[in-house]
C-alpha cells in the first residue's frame, strides 16, 4: 500500500474579486505553490495521484442544513457586487461563482481519501483541499462530511481539527477531536468560550473534545512535540482508534501571518510519525490553514514524506517548553482527567481545576505589531534556508532499512522494501575492536559483530537510514559495548542507547554529555547521573505506554541525538507490538538513524516487525488499554523531578507557579 495524494485544479478558481484585506491571504497559491513543491521535491510522483471528485448534495447534508447548501449554490449565478454584498454578511469570508463548485470538490477529496484508506486502497494520504466557506468565518471548512458512513467499522480520532467539527462531534464517543488554536485567553479571534481547555464536550461526548488554547504566540517545536506526548497520544492510545484524520493547517508553521507561532516544517514530519502509530497508520490529512506560503509548501512536503515513510529530519532549536505551553498542557490534563485513567496515573502534581482562570501576573500578550511580525517573516526566512540546507547535506538515504542476520535465509522474512546486508567489516578490523572481550572471541560473535559494524558505519556515513542486527545472545553485551565505542569514534556527536532487559551499562559511556544510557528492565527506578538512567520494565500497556511517552521519548528529545541504539538483551520482556512501537517511536528524535540489536534465538515476527517500522510501516497494535500498575507509577514519578532540571521535555508544570493554589 502506499499514500494518496488527492487533487483537482479547478480548486484553484475561486479568488478575491475585490479588495479585502483580510480575505486576500485566502488565495489560490496556497495550493499551486504546495503541489509545485511537491513536485520539485519528487514527492508527487512517489503518491497515487487521485483526481477530487465532487461531494454529492446529499453527503454535504450530512453535516449542513438544506438552507446552507442552497445558499452556496445560489451563489453560482451571482455577479460580484452580489458576491461582495453577501459576503459582507459574514465574518472574514469571501464569495466567487466557482466557491460552489469547490467547495463540493474540497469535501470530495477529503471523502476519496479516507475511503481509500478505509478500504485499504492507499496506507494513508494527503488531500489538498481548497478553501470553502461557512458563516461563522474563513477558518471553517466543509469536511469529513461522511464520516458516519464508516461509523460502523471505525473509531475515528480527529486531530487539529477546525471549530465545526468539535461542533458536530461534541456528544459522539466514537469521535476523538483534539485541537490546538491561537487563543490568548480569549482576546484573539473568534473569541469563543467553547475554545477554552475546560470544553470538553457533552453528555455522552464527555471528554472526547480536547481542546489545547495558546495563550502566547510564538509557540514552537519543543512545545507542539509536548503536547503530543504530554496530553494527544496517551488519550489516543487509551481511545485505540481505527482511523485518524488530520485537519492539516500549517497556520502554526513559522512565519504565518495568523498563526504567528514558530513550528518549523519539519515538526510536522514529526508530528505526522508520532500519529502514524496509531490506528495501523490509516492517517487522512486534509489540507486547511497556512498563509506563508513558502512556509506552507515546505510543511506540507514534511507531512508527505513522512506519510512515505521517510525518516524526519532532526527538529532544529532548543528543545523547551515555553511557561506558557506548559500551563496551557496542565490546564488540559487537569480538565480531561477526570475522563481518562491515562492522565489519572502519571503522577502529575496537583492539577489545576477545569474553569480556573490564568494566574494574576501573566498578562496576556497583545498580537504582535508590524515590527514584530516582520522580524518573524525574517525569522521565518532564515528557517526555511536552515531546512533546505539541510535536505542538501542530509539527503533521504539510498536504502531505508537494512537487516545484518546470522541465521541463513533468515532475510526470506524480511518485508518488501529492506536489505539483507551482506557485507562484513575485514576479520582484522573487527578483532581489533573486539579486544579484549573474551566473549567476541568466537568465529560466530566475531562473524556477527563484523556484520554490526559494518551496517552502523552504513548508517554513519549516509548509505542507510536505519537497521536492525542479530547478534548471539552470549555476546549481546559485549556487541553493545563494541557498537557504542564505534559508533562515538565513527560520527556520532550524540548517541542515545535505549536498553531493554538486564543488559549493564557499556563502559564506553561517560557522562561527558556526548551519551545517555537508558535501561528498561531495571531492578529498580535510579538515575546515577542525567547521563544514567534506569527504569523497570513495566508490566501493563498502560505502564509502558507511560514510560515510552512520559519518560523515554521526551529524554530522547531533549538530548536531541544523531544516532539511537535499541538492545533487546536475552529475556528483555517486551511483546513483539512493544518493541515495534518503541523503535518506530525513536525513529523521530534522531532524524531516522537508528540501530536495533536483537538476540539471534529471538522470534522471527520480531524480526520482521522491527524491520517493518523502521521502514515506515506502522507497529502492530498494543491491544486492551490496561492502567498501569501503582509501581510504575512510582518509578516515573521518582525519575522526574530528578532528571528534569537537565531534560526540559520532561516538564508538564510551571515550576514558577503553584496551579493548585
Amino acid at each position: 500500500m502506499g499514500t494518496a495524494l488527492v487533487y483537482h485544479e479547478d480548486m484553484t478558481a475561486a479568488r478575491l474579486l475585490w479588495d479585502d484585506p483580510e480575505c486576500k491571504i485566502e488565495c489560490p497559491e496556497r495550493l499551486t505553490t504546495a503541489l509545485e513543491r511537491l513536485q520539485q521535491q519528487g514527492l508527487e510522483q512517489r503518491c497515487l495521484r487521485l483526481a477530487a471528485r465532487e461531494a454529492s448534495e446529499a453527503e454535504l447534508g450530512l453535516v449542513h442544513s438544506p438552507e446552507y447548501v442552497a445558499l452556496l449554490r445560489g451563489t453560482q449565478a451571482l455577479g460580484t457586487r452580489e458576491l461582495q454584498a453577501l459576503s459582507k454578511q459574514y465574518d472574514a469570508v469571501y464569495l466567487h461563482p466557482s466557491t460552489f463548485h469547490c467547495a463540493r470538490l474540497a469535501a470530495g477529496a477529503a471523502l476519496q481519501l479516507v475511503d481509500a484508506v478505509l478500504t485499504g486502497a492507499v496506507r494513508n494520504g494527503l488531500a489538498l483541499a481548497s478553501w470553502t466557506p461557512q458563516p461563522e468565518g474563513y477558518c471553517q471548512r466543509i469536511l469529513r462530511v461522511q464520516q458516519r458512513s464508516h461509523s460502523s467499522q471505525t473509531r475515528p480520532a480527529a486531530a487539529q481539527v477546525a471549530q465545526g467539527i468539535q461542533y458536530i462531534f461534541e456528544d459522539d464517543p466514537s469521535v476523538l477531536y483534539f485541537s490546538w488554536h491561537r487563543y490568548e485567553h480569549g482576546h484573539f479571534w473568534p473569541h469563543l468560550r467553547e475554545s477554552d481547555a475546560d470544553a470538553v464536550g457533552r453528555g455522552r461526548g464527555l471528554g472526547f473534545t480536547v481542546n489545547l488554547p495558546w495563550n502566547q504566540v510564538g509557540m514552537g517545536n519543543a512545545d507542539y512535540v509536548a503536547a503530543f506526548l504530554h496530553v494527544l497520544l496517551p488519550l489516543a492510545f487509551e481511545f485505540n482508534p481505527e482511523l485518524v484524520l488530520v485537519s492539516a493547517g500549517f497556520d502554526s508553521a513559522i512565519g504565518d501571518p495568523e498563526g504567528q507561532m514558530l513550528a518549523t516544517p519539519e515538526c510536522f514530519a514529526h508530528l505526522t510519525q508520532l500519529l502514524q502509530v496509531l490506528a495501523g497508520g490509516r492517517v487522512c490529512a486534509i489540507l486547511e490553514g497556512g498563509y506563508h506560503l513558502e512556509s506552507l509548501s515546505q510543511s506540507v512536503c514534511m507531512t508527505v514524506r513522512a506519510l512515505l515513510g521517510d525518516p524526519a529530519l532532526p527538529l532544529s532549536g532548543p528543545m523547551e517548553p515555553h511557561g506558557s505551553a506548559l500551563e496551557s498542557l496542565q490546564r488540559v490534563r487537569a480538565a480531561q482527567a477526570p475522563h481518562w485513567v491515562s492522565l489519572q496515573q502519571q503522577g502529575a502534581a496537583p492539577v489545576l481545576s477545569p474553569g480556573t482562570p490564568c494566574p494574576e501576573g501573566r498578562p496576556s500578550p497583545l498580537p504582535p505589531g508590524e515590527p514584530e511580525f516582520k522580524a518573524a517573516v525574517t525569522q521565518a526566512a532564515d528557517a526555511l534556508s536552515v531546512l533546505l540546507e539541510q535536505l542538501h547535506l542530509h539527503p533521504t538515504p539510498p536504502v531505508r532499512v537494512a537487516a545484518a542476520l546470522t541465521v541463513p535465509d533468515a532475510g526470506r522474512a524480511l518485508p518488501p522494501g529492506v536489505l539483507c546486508e551482506e557485507g562484513s567489516l575485514p576479520r582484522e578490523e573487527a578483532q581489533a575492536w573486539a579486544r579484549p572481550r573474551e566473549a567476541l572471541a568466537q568465529d560466530e560473535a566475531l562473524a556477527a559483530l563484523g556484520k554490526v559494524l559494518y551496517l552502523l558505519d552504513r548508517i554513519l556515513d549516509g548509505q542507510v537510514s536505519s537497521g536492525m542486527a542479530a547478534t548471539p545472545a552470549p555476546a549481546a553485551a559485549a556487541t553493545l559495548d563494541v557498537a557504542v565505542r564505534y559508533g562515538l569514534s565513527h560520527g556520532a556527536q550524540r548517541l542515545l542507547c535505549v536498553a531493554v532487559g538486564q543488559l549493564d551499562r557499556p563502559p564506553a559511556l561517560t557522562d561527558d554529555g556526548r551519551s545517555l544510557w537508558l535501561n528498561i528492565g531495571g531492578k529498580e527506578a535510579s538515575a546515577p547521573s542525567m547521563f544514567h538512567v534506569s527504569v523497570p520494565l513495566p508490566v501493563t500497556t498502560g505502564g509502558f505506554l507511560s514510560c515510552a511517552l512520559a519518560l523515554v521519548l521526551p529524554l530522547a528529545y531533549s538530548f536531541q541525538p544523531d544516532l539511537v541504539l535499541v538492545a533487546l538483551g536475552l529475556a528483555h520482556g517486551l511483546r513483539d507490538p512493544q518493541a515495534a512501537l518503541l523503535a518506530a517511536l525513536l525513529r523521530g528524535p534522531a532524524g531516522g538513524r537508528v540501530l536495533a540489536l536483537v538476540d539471534e534465538e529471538s522470534t522471527p515476527q520480531l524480526a520482521t516487525v522491527l524491520a517493518s517500522v523502521l521502514n515506515g510501516e506502522a507497529p502492530p497494535s498494543l491491544g486492551p488499554f490496561s492502567m498501569a500498575t501503582p509501581e510504575d507509577t512510582q518509578a516515573l514519578m521518582y525519575l522526574r523531578p530528578r532528571l528534569e532540571p537537565r531534560w526540559k521535555m520532561l516538564q508538564r508544570l510551571l515550576e514558577c507557579c503553584d496551579l493548585a493554589a
